[in-house]
């Protein structure tokens, strides 16, 4: 759909508002009439840029959160080929989950929107791209000498996105980031090694 400056704008006001409802301390069973109060939308408005309605805004949501998990990270993500550089890393994740706490909107739009064709694959690209910028920063450190060239780079930065993702699940449960920190320093501290 072919959409006005003005009309991106509507869209995208929707998809941040929607966002950000789903990031409160309560976002099960939020409705489209919840989403309509908080844009200052009409129902026309949101079929129209949503003509599958609720699934179909949360998927755009979640892609929109998705982004929000990487963009959150740089420009340290992008540029890890300096030990200092993966602590500015390590310091923004942690940091980004401090503030979030327990609530986690990715988490939050997927057990409403789990069994929705497409919501699997917001998740699995994310994944994905997350872990291929851990891997590029660990090839460019074995590059410079700074990593065991024996290490896989893929495999370690499949441990860095499991151990950030348990942390995090972890943090869900408990409130805490220790168990995130603790991931992030002990594969720090193998690639050191």
């Amino acid at each position: 759909m072919a959409l006005t400056v003005k009309g991106r704008a509507t869209r995208q006001r929707i998809i941040e508002g929607a966002a950000a409802y789903l990031r409160s301390d309560d976002p099960a069973g939020v409705t489209l009439d919840d989403i309509r109060a908080i844009t200052g939308t009409s129902k026309g408005q949101i079929f129209h840029y949503f003509p599958d309605g609720k699934e179909e805004l949360f998927l755009a949501v979640a892609r929109y959160e998705a982004d929000r998990v990487l963009d959150d990270q740089q420009p340290h993500l992008g540029a890890l080929t300096s030990w200092a550089a993966w602590d500015r890393w390590r310091d923004a994740v942690v940091a980004r989950y401090r503030a979030q706490g327990r609530n986690c909107p990715l988490g939050a739009l997927m057990g409403q929107v789990g069994s929705t064709p497409g919501a699997n694959e917001v998740v699995t690209a994310l994944l994905n791209r997350w872990q291929f910028h851990v891997q590029e920063g660990i090839v460019e450190m074995q590059e410079t000498g700074l990593v065991r060239a024996s290490i896989d780079p893929d495999r370690v930065a499949a441990a860095f996105i499991a151990g950030i993702q348990g942390g995090v699940q972890v943090l869900r449960s408990t409130g805490g980031v220790a168990h995130l920190e603790a991931a992030l320093d002990t594969l720090v501290d193998y690639l050191k090694s």
